[in-house]
């Protein structure tokens, strides 16, 4: 498939491009830079602004969710615009592509004119409150627990690896409402504002940095919620959570992809002529061939599983090989390893030991390698349980 080919993507993509050209902010404005994942500059907000008042922040949405009702070869024409740029589409990627999606396809009227339009607009971050110390990748295991009485919601429990929640206005919170219900029944889906009394946020480093303070603990005791916080319907939040996934893995691919075209450019200084650069060249290619399958009508949404799998290993293995070529210059901390760019996350041109480290969360977020393996495993190869 060759995108250009197709003249109404290619005018697409002309009138994107133009719109960058004229509106992107100079490099003077965007002096502050995001301290997690959901912390946006003020100068990011009014650019996250621009994109949706102009239908460019999620092209493929109604306008009145930022977008112009784009096909998805224009989306991923959209996308591969910003990634050739090296431009990070959101400061709050969670709030921006899984938490206000799930609120435009599962919430009510009122939560999408307060909630959903807002996060879209960055007016307001939001966080995903998933992960427990009991339920990492297993939400059917969750403990967080949220009694319901009369028309308030009181929740116990934690939330743990939730990304930029010490800076977030509002948690997409997944708590357990029926606990005789069996395990993957009796889940509901809440949105509990930060601020609410009980809430407290602990942020906490990471392994590629202690200073890199995104991921947080956040306990939960005895806090209030409306019930009108409540998306979708009460215990049916497994397939809100579902859904939320759904979102971030359509075309999750292509971030990947991103990341080892950067790897391609900034490693070629001890990659060329080496076997483990030929086997990422191999790999990008393979995985932008994969990914242009899922746009045809014949698509198989099992089949973003087996993307995943290969971009974000793929990722992993080349970082490492990159992290190990550079030798001891790839441990010094802080460091840049790639174009700055004001309009880039910083930690995709840190330093190669950072690069290293952050790629095992490709692995682990949007659902980890062990569970895209039983996927692959039995829709498309139909192997028994």
């Amino acid at each position: 498939m060759r995108l250009a080919d197709d003249p109404e993507v290619a005018a697409f993509r002309a009138e994107f491009a133009a719109f960058l050209d004229a509106r992107l902010p100079a490099e003077a404005e965007a002096r502050d830079r995001s301290r997690s994942s959901a912390h946006v500059p003020d100068w990011a907000r009014r650019w996250q602004r621009t994109l949706f008042d102009e239908g460019w922040l999620l092209p493929g949405r109604p306008p009145e969710f930022g977008g112009r009702d784009a096909t998805l070869p224009q989306q991923l024409a959209h996308l591969e615009e910003l990634a050739h740029r090296r431009i990070y589409h959101s400061f709050n990627p969670q709030g921006l592509g899984i938490i206000a999606a799930s609120l435009i396809t599962f919430g009510t009227a009122e939560q999408k004119r307060r909630w959903a339009v807002p996060i879209l607009r960055a007016e307001i971050t939001a966080a995903l409150g998933m992960s427990e110390p009991e339920a990492g990748s297993d939400l059917a295991s969750l403990r967080t627990r949220a009694v319901l009485d009369g028309d308030t919601f009181t929740v116990d429990g934690q939330k743990i690896w939730t990304s930029g929640a010490h800076d977030a206005d509002v948690l997409l919170a997944f708590v357990r409402t029926d606990p005789d219900a069996p395990r993957h029944q009796g889940i509901s889906a809440l949105l509990i504002p930060t601020a609410a009394e009980g809430v407290v946020r602990r942020p906490f480093g990471s392994i590629a940095a202690e200073d890199d303070l995104d991921f947080n603990e956040v306990f939960l005791t005895d806090v209030r919620v409306p019930r009108e916080h409540l998306v979708g319907p009460l215990n049916e939040g497994w397939r809100v959570a579902n859904g939320s996934l759904g979102h971030e893995r359509t075309l999750l691919w292509l971030s990947f992809a991103e990341r080892l075209e950067d790897l391609v450019q900034d490693a070629a200084d001890v990659g060329a002529g080496e076997e483990w650069y030929a086997t990422l060249l191999m790999d990008l290619q393979a995985l932008r061939l994969l990914g242009y399958r899922q746009l045809g009508p014949d698509r198989d949404p099992a089949e973003l599983s087996v993307l995943k799998l290969l971009g974000s290993e793929a990722v992993q293995s080349a970082s490492l090989y990159a992290l190990e070529a550079h030798g001891a210059d790839a441990l010094p901390h802080p460091a840049r390893t790639g174009p700055y760019h004001h309009m880039n996350n910083e930690a995709f041109v840190s330093s190669w030991f950072e690069r290293y480290a952050r790629s095992f969360a490709g692995t682990i977020a949007g659902g980890t390698s062990e569970i895209q393996r039983n996927i692959v495993a039995e829709r498309i190869l139909g192997l028994p349980r």
